[in-house]
């Protein structure tokens, strides 16, 4: 599994280009592999299957409404500032998850969702320009880009389990253990 500094930089980029992209497919990540330390944090209401559904749909209107003649341009005030947000949910949500800094995460999500909606709203003002290819097919290229790479981040995006150990036996045994080709191991 990749570390969350990783996982936080790679949703919070994609939520630079899809605000709520990632973040629903994080949450409906988490809503089949709920993740325990998450339990007592605010930051649980992620793992409901509400929300995860309710996520999914703003998505969904998020990616239609992209499409509209006179939607306002991704770098401006208020539209940077809702994908800022996301991208700190996001990585509070990695980092929390991990038992770390949420705010370390959080802060670290929202710098990297800020660079990605700079950088993808300007490489698809030139890819525009360069290939005289309508805008909404570098939308729909964008959509397909950001959904299947936030499935690829989200999986195993948090441990449900603790890791354990291949040679560590389950139970304490009373005398020590010995195995053919180990001779010491405990």
């Amino acid at each position: 599994m990749a570390s969350p500094f990783w996982k936080t930089l790679s949703l919070g980029t994609l939520a630079g280009l899809r605000s709520l992209t990632p973040l629903a497919v994080l949450s409906t990540a988490l809503a089949k592999n709920r993740s325990s330390t998450l339990a007592s944090s605010p930051l649980r209401l992620l793992q409901s299957g509400v929300a995860a559904r309710g996520l999914t749909v703003l998505a969904a209107g998020e990616m239609v409404a992209d499409k509209l003649p006179g939607m306002p341009d991704r770098i401006s005030p208020t539209a940077l500032l809702g994908r800022g947000l996301s991208g700190a949910l996001l990585g509070a949500v990695l980092y929390k998850a991990q038992r770390r800094s949420g705010f370390g995460g959080g802060l670290l999500g929202a710098l990297s969702a800020v660079a990605g909606t700079y950088g993808s709203f300007y490489l698809r003002k030139e890819l525009g320009k360069q290939t005289n290819l309508p805008d909404t097919v570098w939308a729909l290229v964008e959509d397909a880009t950001v959904y299947g790479s936030s499935r690829a981040a989200s999986h195993n995006a948090v441990p449900t389990k603790a890791r354990r150990d291949a040679y560590v036996p389950r139970h304490l045994p009373t005398q020590p253990s010995y195995h053919a080709n180990y001779s010491s191991l405990f």
